[in-house]
């Protein structure tokens, strides 16, 4: 975890507003109770706490915030939200700002988790539904680490816990339907 005061990148006065517009929250209700951070159960490994990450969106420090690892590390667990006392919705904030560093090209020190985000996306764009063999061997070739787990991924193929092919689910051409509506969207 790091303070806010280490580094001082420029401040985008426009940031604040365009966050809270995106995340429909009242952020401006956040008085620091620290809540948020306290009750977050990955919080141990986060560079900057959900209160921090509040506190700088506030301030306008948009590079800072984008390229934070907490946007990506964040469990979507709802027990900030669920207990939040000035009803602030730290999770639709950390989904905008997930969306925003995502359009700008700023995914930081996390690019795994964007790059396993967008692998899963596609496997559910193309057969309505994870695949996981597809999808793991996707990602390897996108990350180039290829034996890391491959011990793990051989035992889980002899189990029958990874299928060899792809099943199609019914529905899949509504789930096209969804991409395709959504193209535009992050």
């Amino acid at each position: 975890m790091q303070f806010i005061s280490e580094q001082v990148h420029q401040i985008d006065p426009a940031f604040s507003q365009k966050v809270k517009q995106m995340a429909d929250t009242p952020l401006d209700r956040c008085y620091q109770c620290l809540t948020c951070s306290l009750s977050c159960p990955v919080a141990f490994a986060m560079d900057y706490l959900p209160n921090q990450i509040i506190r700088m969106v506030q301030l306008g420090l948009r590079k800072q915030v984008l390229t934070s690892s907490t946007i990506w590390l964040c469990a979507t667990c709802e027990t900030c939200v669920a207990r939040c006392p000035q009803e602030v919705d730290i999770l639709r904030v950390m989904d905008a700002l997930r969306e925003m560093a995502l359009g700008e090209g700023e995914e930081g020190k996390e690019k795994v988790i964007t790059t396993f985000n967008q692998t899963f996306l596609q496997s559910v764009r193309l057969l309505g539904r994870q695949y996981e063999l597809g999808m793991l061997l996707l990602l390897k070739l996108k990350t180039r680490d290829l034996f890391t787990d491959l011990i793990l991924g051989i035992k889980m193929l002899l189990k029958g816990k990874l299928k060899l092919l792809p099943t199609r689910i019914r529905g899949s051409k509504e789930i096209k339907a969804i991409f395709e509506r959504t193209k535009g969207e992050v």
